[in-house]
C-alpha cells in the first residue's frame, strides 16, 4: 500500500476566516485520491515551516521554474548583507 500527500492544483494556498493559512492537499493510496483536506498552519506556525524549508534548500541550485521569492534571497554567505531591520 502507497500513500501519497500532494498540493492540490489550481488550489493556492490561502487565509482562513479566523487568519490562519490553509494549504490544499490530496492525500491518495495506491493512485487513487481518498481525500482533499487543509493543512491549516497559525502564522507562527507557518513561519517555523518557511524556516525549516529555507535551511533544507540552503545550497541546492534554484530551479528555473523557482518563485521570484528564492531566486532573489538566496545568495552566498559572502555576499549575503543585512541592511537593517524593520
Amino acid at each position: 500500500m502507497t500513500w501519497k500527500t500532494e498540493r492540490i492544483p489550481g488550489r493556492p494556498l490561502h487565509r482562513t476566516d479566523d487568519d490562519r493559512l490553509a494549504l490544499p492537499l490530496r492525500l491518495s493510496r495506491n493512485g487513487e485520491t481518498t481525500a482533499e483536506v487543509e493543512l491549516l498552519l497559525t502564522t507562527a506556525e507557518a513561519e517555523h515551516l518557511h524556516a525549516a524549508l529555507c535551511r533544507a534548500l540552503d545550497g541546492h541550485p534554484v530551479p528555473p521554474t523557482a518563485p521570484d521569492c528564492r531566486k532573489s534571497t538566496q545568495t552566498s554567505p559572502g555576499t549575503a548583507h543585512v541592511m537593517g531591520r524593520a
